[in-house]
Order: C-alpha cells, then structure tokens, then sequence
C-alpha cells in the first residue's frame, strides 16, 4: 500500500506544471536599467513637441547655424563641431544629417547626398556639403528667445529647444526605437500643414493627411489621426506601358526601387507572378519597367504586383512625442495645434523683444536729441570728477525728460558722455526727429501686432506659404483601395491531378488524371458519388473518398456557379433533383449533400459556372408494372437553393441511368454592375454609379481623352485608364459620333461610327501629335453647339447648331470624316440630344437566386413535399413519371455517370 500511495503522489506531482518564480532586482540592476531606458528614450529616440528635433537633430542645426556665413561647409566639419555638444559618434551624427538633408526642407546640400528612390547612400561627410537653408533661418533659429542649457561637458551652451515656428515635425516625419517604446510619425504635405495651422487660429475645423516624398497613391480610411492602432496603406503607382509591359512610376513609402525589384523576383521565383524581366531606369524620377510573357494579362498582373510584392505595403502610424521629459501619445491634429499654439507664442515673444528694443531706442534717441539741442554737454566742463559729470548732466536733462517713457538711468548719462564731438558738430536735428518718428511708427505697429497677434500669426503663415511653397504641392494620391483577392490574381503555378477511383487528388500525382492549373494558396472543392462534399487547401497529397465525380478550384462567395445534381436517397429510396450554390464553408470538414441515409448515390452531376441549366432524360428500370420507363428533366424548372435542401422528387422507382439530352443557357438574372469613380474600379456591391446589367457575353465600352476606343469584359479586376472620359454598356448596333482636331489639316472633322472588332483598342482620330479629341458622344442623335472666334474687321459668326446624326453617315473608325467647318472654331459644347426611340434588348428567361437562408421553414418544407405531374415530353412514346416534381433553377458544364 505504501508503494501505491508513493507512485499516486509521485504521478500527482508530474501533472502539477511548474510554478513560476519572481526574482526582485536589486541594487544596481533596480535603477540602472530604467535610467538607461529614460536616456534612450529622452535624449536619442523621440522628437520633443516643442520643436519636432531629437537631440542629434537639433544639436546639428545648433552647429550649423555657429558655423553659418552663407557658405557651404563640409559636412565632416559639421559633424565634428556638433560632436562639442552631441556625446556620440561621427557615423550616428553623419546619418542623422543625410536624414535631414534628404528632407529637402532645412538644409541646402550640394553633393552626392543619396537617393531615396533608389535607396543609394551618401557620399563621404568628407565629400560633401551643406548650408541652412533661406526657409531653416527663417522658421528655425532667434538666440534672443531660445532658452540655453550647459552642453554635456560644461563647457558651451546648447539650446535647451529651438524656437521653431512652424509645424516641423509633421512636415518631416520622424521615426525612432527606444527601450520599449517607439514611434512613427508620418511626414505631412507642407502647403496642407500652413493651411491647417490658418484654419486652427481662424477657429475652424481641418484635417490632416500623411503626403510622401515618393509619392504614391494611399489609402488612409484608417489613419486614425496617426494615433496607434492606425494603418495607411500605401501603394506604388502602376500602369500599362504597352500590350506586355508595365511601368512602375511612384513608389510606396518605406521602400526603394532596389528593395522593390527584390520583392517582384521573389514573387516571381515562387510562381505568385509570371514576369519575363525587369529593368529599371530611376534617376530622378522612377521608372521602372516589368515587362510580361505573350499571353499574361496586365491587369491581373497589376492587382497580383499589389497581393504578393512590396508595390503595397502598410505603414502603422504612432504618434509618440517628448513634452515635459515624459513620453506623450498624441495624434497628428493636436500636435499641430500644439505647434500653432507655440508659434503664436513664440511670435508674441518675438515681438515683444522688438518692442522693448524700440522703445530703448526712442528712449536714447530722445535722451540724445535732448543733450545736444540743449547743449548740455557744456555744463560738464567745469567738472572735475565722474560724479560731478553724471550729476550735471542729470540736472541739464531734468527740465526736458517729462515726456519720456521711463526714468533716467545713471547707464543712460555714461552712454551720452561716450558720444564723439564730430558726432555733436554734425548734428541735424531734423534727421534726429525724423529717427524719432520713425520709432515711434514701428513701436505703434508691433503694438498693433500683439493686440492683433493672431492676425499677425495668420499673416506670418501666409508669407511662408507664398516665399517656400513653391513646388511643395501635394506628391501622395488619395484613393480608397479595393482589396485584392489573391486566389483571383495569383499566377496558376502548379497542376492539380485527381486519382477517381481511389480518391486523392494533389499536385504529385502526375500519372493520373490531370484537372486544372492551379495556386499553392488556392482552395480546391471536390464532390463523391455518394453525395460528400469537401473543400481543401491544395497539397501534393490529399484523400478525399473513392469515387469523385467532380474536382475544381473552389471560389468563395461566388454566387454564379450552379451545380445541378439528381440523387437516390438511401439503397432504395426516391430520387431528389437540386440545383444550389456553394458560396461559403469550412475547410476540411465534410458535408453530405444528400438526405443523410446511408448508401445514397448521386445518379447525375454538372457544374455550371453561369448557372447554365440543361435538359437530361431519365432511364428507369424495368420493375414491376411501370410503364414509363423514360421521361426528360429541364433544370431551368428547378428552383435554386441551398446546398442542404433536400430538393425534389424526381420518381420513386429505380433509376437506371440519367443522360444529357441538351445543353442549356444560363438562368440566373443579368448581373449589375457599377463603377467606383474614387477607386477607378468595378463592383457588384452598389458601390458609385450604374453602368448596365450584363449577361454573359456583355461588354463595356471604354473612350479615352486620347482618341481610343475599345470593348472589355466587364472583369472586377480591370483597371482604367487616367483620361478614361467614357465608360458604359456596349450596344454593337450604337453609332460613336466624335469631333476632333485634325493636326495636319488644322481643321475639325466629324465622324460617326461602329465597333467592328470586339476587344480590339483602336484609335478614332488622326495620328498627327497636334491632332486632339474635342468632343465624343454616344447617344443616338447628338447635338453640338459650334462657337466662332471673331476675326480682325469682321462681325463675330453666330453659333452653329449641328445635328450630328444628319451631318455624316456612319462609316469606318478609320475614316477621316467631313469637315466641320472652315471657320474659326473658338469653342465646341455638347448639347443634349433629340429624343430617340432605342431598340429594346431581347433578354433571356431570368431566375434569381434564392439562398437557402432567405426561404422561411413553411415554406421550404412546402417546396420540398408538394408534388405536380412533370409536362409531357415532346419525345417519342415518352412521358414524364407522375411522381415527378420541380422548381424552377440554373446549369452548366456537365458530368454523367
């Protein structure tokens, strides 16, 4: 017993985890660790507010401005003039002012200072140059309002902050790591930030959005104000160069055309991406060209660069700054109030100290005007000693100083006894009042500015924008994004087989059955012929069960593939017809399509991508007295449903076999679709503005500014030109009528056409490079109003009115046209059109799709247990079995058994 009991106690022990254990730090591990990390982060990592500086930046615009003349200095010798006050290396202190000088917005440099596209490094510090720049003076330094501290060896001074009045921080971004904690402050459009600043002291409301240095096209719907928890998304900007290359012509932030290139290579090399190669041209702006295999589609390829490469990326703001040596969480707006409130602060300061330095001038320059006009100097010549002088002198003045603003001091006698004779013989005393008045004008002005300092402020920002926002206009797009389904645009790599009889499907399995290509983030459905269904990630190897019928690569939330089937219900149960979508389930795990039973079989099966619906024949057994052996079956009478309705009765006799008597055309509803205008994308979502419903075969017709014209698919994933300026549905038998300018001629011409060739981009106007669309319209009968420029000497021409459908027949895209007119033409404008009866569109039978969940429990058990006689067959000596029963529905591609 004893033993037992040992074991049972040691057993117990084994399953009881071990606890933790607390260490206290004690002695110089308690404090030191903290105070490293609070000089981290106090004096190395994070801006302060008060100035947007660390300490490395603003101890080297300290630097600069000691050692500025208004030459360019070698940046090693700024560097080892701020090393006086910066207790670190050369290196840190050398990357600290490339970062700066690569902002463009404080320091001229001249040299090779690096590229932030490319990302190519400095020159050598001792290999180039730099100076503060005319907008760094301005904003940046006044020694007269800067508060001074000890450097760190005593023996200089160094600004305690720099009297910065403007938005610094926000303008240039700032980024650093400390002993944990961080932060990521975007940089912000100049000309925005001044504008935000006017608005904040006007009292009226603003925004503020993150602009980048290489430009690209952002998606900020989740800036959060650059508080954590915020994300930007930011993309490069990608077009069509030719029919197989792209070109890559802006950047997102936070990369460079290097580390970009790598990403594409890397896409590429793990079959994301099918690219033939890369070059890159980036100088001074960024080009780079991907150029595609014959058969790649651009578009796709664009959307696949944006999934899979660093052509977008997400920035995860966290505005984090220094204010009263203690970390602060701020987002972006407050920090620019924060810095207007400073700037108008620090103005007022700014403008006292001038008012103070006007009045001690006013006040000398009385005190002057008063001691010679009243030839006081003589009263001192019979004086002896120093005393005896400030005394007489004091006396001399007392009869004339009522009007004098303040008292005078014994200073102000010594600084009259230093004036030089020749100064006195020459003495006017006009210019002396006109010095005086001239005071007392700037002391009324700077008193008018601080009772008015807020105006004062708003003027201030207004200089500063007209002197330096010259070519500060915003580089960064904003856009909201669609986000990119990477199943829909990733390159199909990899081949998947699929062994029926056993039941594996996968990638290795090459000696058997081949399907389709596919993806390594691609899911793949597979149905049995026993009514299982399954949905699995793409492997080498998978088994599913034996005897698949049906393998595909699976797409979620697609509502357009109908999969039609008709099963037996048990070993010896009825037969069930559905029709339904699979839009949406979890990987793995295994679904039965049929009534539940054991031993059900799935007599037919099809998948149809548009919902097509075909006609089957029904073969059964010969059992019993039944007389109808053979009937047909129309899908397009079957509702659609869900996958987990038990569906129809089809017959309760046996089934011998189902053929495929006729293929079918879809039956689902024309698809709606609508253009997005603020992402330049199409959607199914409701999203921006109608275009059309579509069928299959549909088309969407595209004009470009640029005189070119062609037909698409309406495909989610298209993008569209910058100069689009006509996108709406194709109808084959509707005339283009367009006037353009031809180059060559120097005339206007008017066309009216056709697209002959579905697909194909073509040109409408002449190929001369002066040649230009003016006007293009679509509709039926369209108007123009044509307006003549008045020639020297004559009357201006009245309007014209042109109806365009009358002035030329329709005829080749090719032709050149008839001629406007052989007058001036000082402008043209579309008028709206005369009324015109359209052709209606013949449209197909129309089912929409019912989803499972949308049909009430009464009704769906109504739907599945009422029964009708099928029509008869119009085939020979057939007719349909009376226990036949339907819905109306959809179909496609097909598989029998």
């Amino acid at each position: 017993m004893i033993e037992e009991n040992d074991d049972l106690t040691n057993e117990q022990n084994e399953k009881i985890e071990p606890q933790e254990t607390i260490t206290r730090v004690t002695g110089m591990y308690k404090e030191w660790f903290l105070d490293y990390a609070s000089y981290v982060i106090l004096e190395r990592a994070v801006p302060a507010i008060e100035d947007g500086f660390k300490p490395v930046q603003r101890r080297i615009m300290h630097s600069m401005k000691d050692l500025d003349d208004g030459r360019y200095n070698k940046v090693a010798n700024i560097v080892g003039h701020t090393m006086q006050y910066h207790p670190h290396g050369d290196a840190s202190i050398a990357d600290a002012m490339v970062q700066i000088g690569q902002k463009d917005l404080l320091i001229d440099t001249q040299g090779n200072w690096g590229n932030i596209l490319t990302g190519d490094s400095a020159a050598a510090s001792r290999y180039i140059e730099a100076r503060i720049s005319k907008f760094g003076l301005d904003v940046v330094f006044n020694p007269k309002i800067t508060e001074w501290q000890a450097s760190y060896d005593g023996r200089r001074k160094e600004p305690v902050n720099l009297p910065v009045m403007f938005p610094l921080l926000l303008a240039q971004g700032g980024e650093g790591i400390a002993v944990g904690l961080s932060t990521k402050i975007l940089p912000h459009n100049f000309i925005e930030l001044i504008d935000a600043s006017i608005k904040h002291l006007q009292g009226k409301r603003f925004s503020l959005l993150p602009d980048f240095p290489t430009a690209g096209i952002a998606d900020v719907t989740g800036y959060n104000d650059g508080l954590r928890g915020g994300k930007v998304r930011v993309r490069a900007k990608i077009s069509q160069y030719d029919k197989n290359t792209l070109v890559i012509t802006e950047i997102p932030f936070g990369t460079n055309t290097s580390s970009l290139i790598d990403s594409i290579l890397k896409a590429n090399d793990k079959g994301k991406i099918k690219i033939k190669k890369i070059e890159d041209n980036t100088a001074a702006n960024v080009e780079i060209l991907v150029h595609l295999p014959s058969g790649i589609s651009p578009d796709k390829t664009i959307d696949a660069l944006y999934a899979f490469t660093n052509c977008e990326t997400s920035i995860s703001p966290l505005g984090c700054v220094i204010e009263d040596n203690k970390p602060l969480f701020i987002g972006v707006t407050e920090m620019l109030r924060r810095s207007t409130d400073n700037t108008v602060d620090l103005l007022k300061q700014e403008l006292e100290i001038k008012l103070g330095e006007f009045q001690e001038q006013w006040h000398f320059a009385s005190l002057e005007r008063i001691f010679i006009e009243n030839r006081i100097y003589r009263d001192i010549e019979e004086e002896e000693t120093w005393e005896g002088v400030i005394q007489a002198i004091d006396k001399g003045l007392q009869p004339h100083i009522k009007h004098l603003k303040r008292a005078i001091t014994e200073e102000d006698i010594t600084r009259l006894t230093e004036i030089r004779i020749k100064r006195i013989s020459k003495f006017d005393i006009d210019k002396a009042q006109q010095k005086i008045d001239a005071l007392e004008a700037q002391i009324a002005e700077v008193k008018h500015h601080l009772a008015h300092i807020i105006d004062y402020a708003v003027a201030y920002f207004t200089r500063l924008k007209k002197e330096y926002g010259e070519g500060r206009e915003r580089k960064t797009e904003i856009r909201v994004f669609d986000d990119v389904d990477a199943t829909k645009v990733v390159i199909r790599n990899t081949k998947l087989y699929v062994n029926r009889e056993e039941g594996f499907i996968g990638t290795s399995l090459r000696k058997d059955e081949y399907v389709c290509d596919c993806s390594d983030i691609d899911d793949i459905i597979v149905f049995t012929k026993t009514g299982k269904m399954m949905v699995v990630k793409v492997d080498a190897k998978i088994f599913i069960g034996k005897d698949i019928i049906h393998v595909a690569v699976f797409k979620k939330k697609d509502k357009r593939t109908i999969y039609n089937m008709i099963y037996r219900d048990g070993k010896g149960g009825p037969s069930y017809v559905k029709r339904f979508a699979v839009t949406s389930m979890t990987r793995d795990k295994e679904y039965d399509l049929t009534n539940g039973n054991s031993n059900s079989v799935v007599w037919y099966f099809s998948a149809n991508p548009n919902g097509e619906a075909e006609i089957v024949s029904i073969l059964l057994r010969q059992v019993g007295s039944v007389k109808k052996l053979k009937w047909d079956l129309d899908f397009s009478e079957i509702l659609i449903k869900g996958r987990n309705s038990k569906g129809n009765r089809v017959t309760k006799h046996p089934i011998k076999r189902v053929e495929l008597k006729e293929k079918g055309v879809s039956t689902l509803k024309p698809r709606k679709i609508w253009f997005d205008d603020a992402v330049q994308r199409l959607n199914v979502d409701g999203r921006g503005e109608l275009i059309g419903e579509f069928k299959g075969e549909d088309r969407l017709l595209v004009i470009n500014q640029s005189g070119m014209v062609k037909t698409i698919l309406p495909e989610l994933t298209t993008h569209f030109d910058d100069d689009m300026i006509i996108l709406e549905k194709w109808i084959p038998n509707k005339p283009i009528s367009a006037i353009y300018f031809d180059g060559e001629k120097e005339r206007y011409y008017v066309k009216r056409f056709l697209i002959e060739t579905e697909g194909k981009e073509e040109s409408f106007i002449s190929d001369h490079p002066k040649s230009q669309l003016e006007i293009v319209s679509t509709d039926w009968i369209p108007m123009v109003d044509v307006e003549f420029k008045k020639e020297r000497g004559k009357d201006r021409k009245e309007n014209m009115e042109v109806n365009l459908e009358e002035f030329i027949a329709i005829k080749g895209i090719t032709a050149l046209g008839n001629q406007l007119t052989k007058d001036k033409v000082n402008q043209i404008s579309l008028l709206d059109p005369l009324p015109y009866e359209a052709p209606e569109e013949t449209s197909a039978n129309e089912i929409e799709v019912v989803d499972e969940e949308d049909v009430k429990p009464e009704e769906k058990a109504e739907n599945e247990d009422k029964t009708k006689e099928a029509p008869k067959s119009s085939s020979d000596d057939t007719s349909n079995s009376p226990d036949d029963k339907y819905e109306k529905g959809e179909d496609g591609q097909i598989t029998l058994f």
